[in-house]
């Protein structure tokens, strides 16, 4: 393999949420296409656009969801991405995204399994540590702002 860059590139993620008929907080996880881990939507940040848009543009297109999507990040977190001939270090802003619904059809539909779990579920089903810890706080999110 390559040799890995150690300057982190950028991606963007939407931390996609509901509550459910309970009140409670529930966290999309999709499938990767390749590894088959629990992950949130996520990917490059687009030409033109702010990263918040971007993240809500790979949410709707990997998992169909659509909604409000916080301008701010809620966090940010690093891990490793393995490309075809090296890994690639990078640092993910991940923003919020209250989904409204889910359409009947989207791009990647088909190519990745999709699920709702509650907020401890959701932590520890990620690989991503960084990414748990955000997930965990979404509670203290949602108490602050209600």
């Amino acid at each position: 393999m390559a040799k890995a860059s150690l300057k982190p590139r950028r991606q963007v993620a939407a931390l996609a949420v509901r509550s459910d008929e309970a009140g409670r907080i529930r966290v999309l996880l999709m499938t990767s296409r390749e590894t088959k881990r629990p992950v949130a939507p996520k990917g490059w940040p687009m030409k033109d656009l702010p990263d918040y848009r971007a993240a809500e543009i790979e949410a709707r297109q990997e998992a169909g969801v659509v909604g409000r999507v916080h301008r701010k990040p809620i966090g940010e977190y690093e891990y490793w991405k393995r490309l075809s001939d090296c890994f690639e270090l990078c640092r993910v802003k991940v923003f919020l995204l209250e989904v409204e619904s889910q359409l009947d059809t989207w791009k990647e539909r088909g190519q990745r399994e999709i699920g709702w779990f509650d907020v401890l579920d959701a932590a520890d089903l990620v690989d991503d540590p960084g990414m748990g810890a955000i997930i965990r706080a979404l509670p203290r999110r949602f108490e602050r702002a209600s």
